[in-house]
Formats: structure tokens, sequence, C-alpha cells
């Protein structure tokens, strides 16, 4: 009875021992995607960009998507990840956008195009601004509403791109 008992604690150890290296292998593995992850730039003028990106959506007939958020932000990232390497998304993303990612960090909130914006921080990260050709708010998108269990739903993203992109906004669109 008594090697029984030291049999059943042994396994209770090697459990919790197996338990512990998984949880640090995964969270260890959650890092090192993240700190390749940087596609925001805290030190740029943001609103001289999105001025700029604006013009290039009025030359090509697109509308921008700003997508808010940071190099910490997983779900930034996870985003990111989806539609770049989803050819469709990615197509559909180009097809309809021109595309700035706005960041929001400590070393830079961009309190002031936060407070033009309506702050949309409110939702939380991401969140997606759509501007029209004339760089006036359309949309703000919360990016909750577009997920599924620990990603984004496909189907809701492909959604989103087209119901707010340019096409979506022309009449002759819905002429019978």
């Amino acid at each position: 009875m008594r090697s029984g008992n030291r049999q059943t604690i042994m396994q209770r150890k090697m459990r919790r021992l197996i338990i512990i290296v998984l949880l640090v292998v995964s969270v260890g593995a959650k890092s090192q995607d993240m700190s390749r992850f940087s596609i925001y730039k805290p030190d740029e003028d943001a609103k001289q960009a999105i001025g700029k990106l604006v013009k290039e959506a009025k030359e090509n007939n697109k509308h921008v998507l700003i997508q808010v958020g940071g190099n910490w932000c997983v779900w930034c990232a996870r985003f990111d990840d989806m539609v770049t390497k989803d050819k469709g998304l990615d197509s559909s993303m180009k097809a309809n956008y021109v595309v700035y990612h706005l960041n929001y960090s400590k070393e830079n909130k961009n309190i002031d195009l936060m407070e033009k914006y309506q702050y949309p921080q409110r939702f939380g990260f991401p969140v997606f601004l759509i501007l029209n050709e004339k760089g006036d708010l359309l949309h703000t998108q919360n990016s909750w509403y577009l997920e599924s269990a620990k990603t984004y739903d496909r189907e809701k993203v492909k959604s989103f791109f087209e119901d707010w992109g340019k096409k979506a906004f022309d009449p002759a669109t819905y002429k019978e």
C-alpha cells in the first residue's frame, strides 16, 4: 500500500511538472511572437502620415483603414497575421483601402488623433477606423465583433472590408 501511495504521489508531481513546463513554453512562445511584431511606429508623425494616405485614397478611389493599436497588442498581431497570410482577405483589404497602423502606446498615445476620431480607444485594441477620401470618419469598428475564439472570424473580417469599402458607398452599386 505504501508503494502505491508513493507511485500516486510521484505521478501527481510529474503531472504538475509537465503542466509547469507547458505553461513556461507557451508563455515563451507568445513572447517570441510579439517580439517580432513591430508594424506600429510610435515616433512617426501620424497626423502627417494619415494626411498623405487620405490623398492616396482619393487618387485611387479607396477609403482609409486605420488600425489603432500598438506593438504590445497581441490581438493587433493576430489580426495583421490573419489578413496578410490569407490571400483573399489581403486582396480585399488592398482593393478597398489604403491602410495605416496608428500607434497607441505608452511612448505615444496620439491623443490629438484619439480626440479627433471620437476616442476609439474606448473599445480596446485593435480598433478600426474607416475614413473617406476627404479624411472624414465614416465608421469605428470594435474588433471584438470580428473575433472568434483566439483569432478572428474570416467571414466577419471579409464582410467588414466589403461593407465599408468605397464600392459599398457608390449609388451605382444599388441601381436595379
